[in-house]
Order: structure tokens, then sequence, then C-alpha cells
């Protein structure tokens, strides 16, 4: 099964009540993820919407953290200037204001692949494999869709040879890994609404 031909190009509010399975997320706030169009013409492929409540509380609940001195950032003399940095000047984000439209992003795995795909493999490293229903991949090629994955292989990766290969520790991994045959995670930017 391929991907689907006819796009389906909508504005943020259309999209949001179209039915979309929202990304969960307790910190920022449960997200829709899509594709969007700027008004100058670029193409992001990997978009977050998110309603901007949850975010604001947490910023608030930093502050207020670090007021009363239960502060994530205890051994740093300077924690309430982390905590505007963190919120401010990190991240990837957008203006709702500068979307144009929005689709559906062919990279937003369906959470039902997501809940077989198991913790890190190593610290801040999750490696798995979807295996299509002819063959493995990681990144989506072009004509294939997250419908075509028949089986997720958790801690592992595909080697140079195109062996499905199991990590079983971290000093494994080092010897093994050639990040050259590895995809890694696409860059989500976070728009935020009221």
């Amino acid at each position: 099964m391929g991907l689907l031909c006819v796009r389906n190009i909508m504005d943020i509010s259309q999209f949001l009540k179209s039915g979309e399975e929202p990304w969960p997320d307790s910190s920022y706030g449960d997200g829709f993820r899509c594709s969007a169009y700027l008004k100058d013409g670029l193409f992001l492929p990997c978009v977050i919407i998110r309603k901007n409540k949850t975010y604001i509380d947490l910023a608030c609940r930093r502050f207020e953290e670090e007021k009363s001195g239960k502060s994530i950032f205890l051994n740093n003399k300077n924690g309430y200037r982390e905590i505007v940095k963190s919120f401010v000047a990190g991240g990837n984000r957008i203006n709702n204001y500068d979307i144009k439209s929005v689709e559906k992003s062919k990279y937003a795995i369906p959470l039902s692949l997501l809940s077989k795909i198991e913790g890190e493999t190593v610290m801040s490293w999750t490696g798995f494999v979807f295996e299509m229903l002819d063959g493995p991949f990681f990144d989506l090629p072009d004509g294939y869709s997250f419908q075509d994955v028949k089986k997720v292989h958790n801690h592992s990766y595909v080697s140079d040879e195109g062996c499905l290969v199991k990590v079983r520790g971290h000093d494994d991994f080092n010897k093994q890994y050639k990040p050259a045959k590895v995809y890694r995670e696409r860059p989500y930017f976070d728009c935020y609404i009221d």
C-alpha cells in the first residue's frame, strides 16, 4: 500500500477538528502532528500543534518552584535565568499566524506502532527497526506509509550489510553502531495556539 496521493490541505482549526489522533504529552500538552506550509511557501514536514495552556502552566510552576527553593536547577546559582532560557531560547517554534495551511504528516508514526516500541536501548537512544511488508526500514522510502509496517524490532538497527542487529548493552552498541546506516528522528516545530 503506497502513500495517499490526494493531499488534504486545511487550516489549523479544520485540522484540529478532523479527528486526527492527539499525541499525548503531560509536560507540554497533547499535540497534533502535521506538516505545514508557511505563508512564504516554506514546507515543514514535522509540526506539532498544541494549546499553549499546559506549556504556560509548566513555566509558571517552574518559576514558583524556583522561588520556593525547590528548583530543578539546585546546583545552579542562576536557576531563574536557566528557566527563562529553556522556555524562551530553546526548541524549534513556529508562530501559528505564519502558517498558511496544514496536512497530515507522513512522518507522524501512529500511536498504535509507537506503543510497540520499548524504552531506551542505551542512555538517550532508543533503537528500533520497522520491518515493512517487503523488508526492514525506519525512514519511510518513497511509496511507503506506516500502514506498510509488518513488525517492530526493539533495541535493534540495520547493519551496513543489511542485517538486523540486536543491541545488547552500551559496550555492544559502541562497538557495532554505524551512524551512516541509522536514520535519526526528525525534529518537530512546536506551534502553540490559544
